[in-house]
């Protein structure tokens, strides 16, 4: 049996909510995805929102106890969903939003805090306010599969 951390649902939480944008980012002109600057761009702001996420005294509960095997793939989720939620070439191989963040007992102040540290991130990458209210309107629409408690 495979015991799913904390901080893999806060990974894939993130990715999730990219993967609901991947529909906008198809529409008219470049996708999000090429907006955003592509892979080596998306995996420097997942590096700074999972430094943000685990460092955060809040949040830090989700990843204690992670191996570092264990950090290398939630990092790669991450990669993967914001890729393909964005209009890139990847493929998202995780599960959904709301298995994986079954149980955590995420709150509705954790949510605020985790899009705090996104929006936080996209500010310190200097991401244009057009792109990064797409992104973060994709995780909004996870919302409702990962906060548990009110």
């Amino acid at each position: 049996m495979t015991r799913r951390t904390p901080s893999v649902c806060l990974g894939v939480l993130f990715v999730s909510v990219l993967a609901f944008g991947q529909e906008k980012a198809a529409s008219a002109g470049p996708s999000l995805y090429k907006r955003l600057g592509g892979y080596d761009a998306i995996a420097a702001v997942t590096d700074d929102m999972i430094g943000r996420l685990v460092s955060d005294a809040q949040l830090a509960r989700f990843f204690v106890g992670m191996s570092n095997d264990s950090k290398s793939r939630l990092r790669q989720r991450f990669v993967e969903e914001i890729c393909a939620a964005t209009g890139g070439p990847c493929v998202y191989t995780g599960r959904d939003m709301k298995t994986v963040h079954k149980g955590l007992g995420i709150t509705e102040s954790d949510w605020t805090l985790a899009v705090k540290h996104l929006t936080d991130t996209l500010d310190k990458f200097k991401v244009p306010q057009k792109e990064k209210d797409e992104l973060v309107a994709i995780v909004a629409s996870t919302k409702k599969d990962i906060v548990e408690k009110p």
